[in-house]
């Protein structure tokens, strides 16, 4: 049985079926965490729920669940998605050793799980307490309080159900999702007194209902901030991808007055990645989610500001001032401008793919779409290392994952380590030299037809799940007239603006651009958006924390 919970102070909870391992987790949080925390031990699954039905009934909170994935009954996986019912707050950690990473990998997704820990996890001092550690500051940062959850009302196969509910994720706004068609859907629509001809329908926190909502709303009404608080900056961050979080972090904790400024949610490409394994510092991988999660609350621990839903439409320069105009009319100046806007994927040219977009053919990876693949036949087209992640990550569930991919072979865009676990993986198949020459389906996706590149012939399939993964296209058309970018858009600095020997037209300082300045001085750019950048994680990173040191220096000289 569970050990008596204390009623006063906030609980930890450990839950494995060995004693021994049980008392030893136990006996290190307790050194560490005791004297604010009550850790509560259980050795089963059941005895857990029991203690923690106990807890919800006193008022106690709870703030992690570190539980064993190897139980009888009921393994730790199990338990955490029990749990959440009664703590959907409680940050939760799956206990397991190397063999059973892959079952910890799909938690991630299952029930949200927050970390996953190796046993053994000793020293404590290094691989126990710092993930605590990082937990405890999440769980106190919502105050740990269980909140009304947002609520989604929608059609299965509607796009704009898809795009919302991708926001909500993307933006780490929890939410639960109702068909029309079930009993409670239908209760939440009776109840906000709507029908069903104009879905979806938001229900918020405060019990407010919002019908087909526009980004701007919904993240107003969750919470998300969309309005600055000043009108002038030291700098302003264009763009919230790993470039612009990492500006972001070293502007603010550099003491500069810095607003981030995003169009739909931070974290970019890489924050709707499954899995990213080469990124320095996580030898297991970490999902874009979870970078982006940490990366977004190191920025505001700082004092940055971070505006969601917020679309630059326009650059201008008054004086020593730049000033970003915003698609609602309003505007914002500051001393610098770091632009890290990123990249988007290109658009599928077939016919009926517009039509069927967010309808069974989405962009990226969609997890809120993932787990509705399990023991389907999904199909991506795309090549490179977003393709590979994702098609990893939905082999775990789907029945069978098929990588359509333009080229001759896949080793040409694709990490060598990801192409080895994709050629390894059972349900996964490759067919290079292929495109989709078009898509089939009147409400949803149905079919496709795929063309062969080389020999020109054409095949029919049943298909209700295409992911797109094609290349990456910036997003600059607004910086016209202001910015100098390459024919395909991207945006040309430092050396790129010299190449002949003499600076850039319109250039009035007795110095050459810096490295990563474009034409406009004050004016920067990180990350993919940037001519003949890595497009990669870490120097994206690296090059928003450049960024901000020569804007230093432009600053200190202006």
């Amino acid at each position: 049985m569970a050990e008596a919970a204390d009623t006063v102070r906030t609980v930890i909870m450990t839950v494995d079926d060995d004693p021994a391992v049980s008392r030893a987790v136990a006996r290190d949080l307790r050194r560490r965490y005791g004297g604010e925390y009550r850790v509560v031990r259980a050795e089963s699954g059941g005895d857990a729920l029991d203690a923690l039905r106990e807890l919800k009934l006193r008022g106690a909170p709870v703030a992690v669940i570190l539980a064993d994935y190897r139980m009888p009954q009921m393994n730790g996986i199990e338990l955490l998605e029990e749990a959440l019912d009664l703590f959907p707050t409680a940050r939760r950690v799956l206990l397991t050793a190397y063999a059973d990473t892959s079952a910890a990998i799909d938690a991630i997704n299952v029930v949200d799980l927050d970390h996953y820990l190796l046993k053994p996890w000793e020293p404590p001092e290094e691989k126990l307490y710092p993930v605590v550690d990082d937990l405890l500051e999440s769980w106190r940062a919502t105050d740990g309080r269980d909140v009304n959850i947002t609520k989604v009302v929608g059609h299965r196969w509607s796009a704009r159900s898809s795009q919302i509910r991708e926001f909500l994720a993307r933006n780490q706004v929890p939410y639960r999702w109702y068909s029309v068609e079930e009993p409670e859907g239908a209760r939440l629509l009776a109840a906000a007194g709507r029908d069903k001809l104009r879905l979806p329908l938001v229900v918020t926190p405060d019990g407010g209902t919002l019908v087909e909502p526009e980004e701007r709303e919904l993240a107003a009404a969750v919470g998300l901030s969309t309005t600055p608080a000043a009108d002038f900056y030291d700098l302003v961050i264009v763009g919230g991808g790993p470039a612009g979080l990492g500006a972001a972090v070293y502007g603010a904790s550099e003491g500069l007055r810095t607003v981030l400024v995003e169009r739909e949610a931070t974290g970019g490409q890489a924050g709707q990645s499954s899995r990213i394994e080469n990124y320095l510092g996580f030898p297991d991988g970490v999902s874009g989610a979870q970078l982006t999660d940490r990366a977004r609350r190191q920025a505001t621990k700082f004092g940055a500001e971070l505006l969601t839903a917020s679309k630059v439409t326009g650059l201008e320069v008054h004086g020593a001032a730049r000033t970003l105009r915003f698609a609602d009319g309003t505007s914002i100046s500051s001393h610098a401008v770091i632009l890290a806007t990123g990249v988007s994927y290109r658009q599928l040219d077939a016919p009926g793919v517009v039509e069927l977009t967010g309808s069974g053919v989405y962009y990226g990876s969609a997890l809120t779409e993932a787990a509705a693949c399990a023991g389907q036949d999904v199909y991506i087209v795309g090549g490179a290392n977003s393709a590979g992640q994702a098609a990893m990550f939905l082999s775990r569930r789907a029945r069978s994952v098929t990588l359509l991919v333009r080229a001759s072979r896949l080793a040409a865009s694709m990490s060598y380590y990801l192409l080895q676990r994709v050629e390894d993986a059972p349900t996964i198949s490759v067919r290079t030299d292929t495109v989709v020459e078009a898509v089939h389906g009147k409400e949803h996706l149905e079919g496709m037809t795929l063309r062969n590149r080389v020999t020109g012939q054409t095949e029919s399939v049943d298909a209700q799940w295409l992911y797109v993964f094609i290349g990456a296209a910036p997003l600059t058309d607004w910086l016209d007239g202001t910015v100098l970018r390459d024919p395909r858009g991207f945006v040309l600095t430092g050396p790129d603006l010299t190449a002949d020997g003499r600076p850039p037209a319109g250039w009035a300082l007795d110095r050459p651009p810096y490295h990563l300045e474009t034409n406009v001085p004050g004016v920067f750019a990180a990350g993919d958006v940037r001519a003949e950048s890595a497009k990669r994680v870490a120097s994206a990173v690296g090059e928003g924390a450049m960024a901000v040191m020569l804007a230093h220096r432009y600053l200190e000289q202006s």
